[in-house]
């Protein structure tokens, strides 16, 4: 995707490395009619043989989708809205990472990192913004605000895309520590859901001075025994509470039915062209990504399709999920099929 920056760096910047330059985005309009011809121009397959989602993601789901992003979904107005917040570009391990930073008028406010997912962007954090950092606005006080830092993960939105093994969660973290440490902040603390919790739990164990605390929605909390006992289907290990043997078993559910991509994309990622080719079949991957998600995001299309068209142009389809691949050492979902 062509990506325009409404301040062009200077000489001097673009040779110091550390340099903070501004961002704006700017889809060119012939990018997103031609999506919107790609869109058109799906050919479907035949509906499922069922009458649930055992199949996966439903046709008349997609193809209500696909009717909504190519004639109704505006990406200028999240283009603007993008556009509204402080955006910025710094180059870190030879990597361009991109960010948003937005600074609490609250004087004493605590300096905050926050990383998304897969699949997802900086997108699904912009509502947080103004809460965390104006909460004076939102019945909170003076003492809750937050100075935030919210980066695109390598490969993902406006970051630059690896083009070499080595950017797995512990490398991100260490990334993180600079970019925080590069934009003056001497104490802060660190906040992640998916991918981003690995990067925030990374970030933990590195400990370095400067990180005050994490929090994370999503928290690697099995005993290798029991992950590892639930992978490979075997029965749940005697002596556990009931609450214990639910979690238990709704781990193992996750194993053999909700992470089917997660085995592709951390063993074949670079398998994955058809997705890149497609927008309907990368939303579709998208939307297969667990039960209970494809279940409210099936049943309304009323503009949270954002991380889909932000997905499409930047080929997020193969280089995101790279992470997975570089990760997999680390991440329960693949420890098994390790040589």
């Amino acid at each position: 995707m062509t990506q325009t920056s409404a301040t062009q760096p200077s000489n001097e910047q673009t040779a110091d490395k550390n340099a903070i330059r501004p961002f704006h985005v700017n889809v060119p309009e012939a990018e997103l009619t031609e999506l919107r011809k790609r869109i058109d121009a799906t050919k479907w397959p035949e509906r499922e043989t069922v009458t649930d989602a055992s199949q996966g993601v439903q046709l008349a789901t997609m193809q209500a989708l696909a009717r909504y992003w190519g004639t109704e979904y505006d990406w200028r107005k999240v283009e603007a809205r993008l556009n509204a917040l402080p955006q910025f570009i710094t180059e870190i391990d030879g990597l361009d990472i991109h960010f948003i930073h937005v600074r609490s008028k609250h004087e004493n406010a605590l300096p905050l990192i926050v990383t998304h997912g897969w699949p997802g962007s900086v997108i699904e954090q912009m509502k947080i913004i103004d809460p965390l950092t104006n909460p004076t606005a939102h019945g909170g006080n003076a003492s809750d605000a937050f100075h935030l830092v919210i980066p695109s993960i390598p490969g993902y939105g406006y970051s630059g895309k690896p083009t070499t093994t080595g950017w797995d969660g512990p490398h991100i973290a260490r990334a993180w520590v600079v970019l925080m440490k590069r934009l003056g902040y001497t104490k802060f603390v660190a906040q992640g859901g998916d991918w981003g919790a690995v990067i925030t739990e990374q970030m933990g164990l590195l400990a370095p001075p400067e990180l005050l605390g994490i929090h994370t929605n999503m928290p690697g909390v099995f005993p290798d025994d029991i992950n590892n006992a639930a992978f490979s289907g075997a029965p749940a290990p005697s002596g556990l509470s009931a609450d214990e043997k639910l979690a238990y078993e709704r781990l193992q559910f996750v194993y053999q039915k909700g992470i089917g991509y997660g085995y592709q994309m951390g063993l074949r990622p670079q398998t994955l062209y058809g997705i890149v080719d497609s927008p309907v079949g990368l939303a579709a991957y998208f939307l297969d990504h667990d039960a209970r998600s494809y279940e409210l995001i099936a049943r309304v299309f009323d503009g949270q399709s954002e991380g889909l068209t932000r997905g499409r142009p930047s080929l997020l389809g193969v280089l995101g999920q790279r992470v997975f691949q570089f990760q997999r050492r680390l991440h329960p979902s693949c420890r098994e099929r390790l040589p």
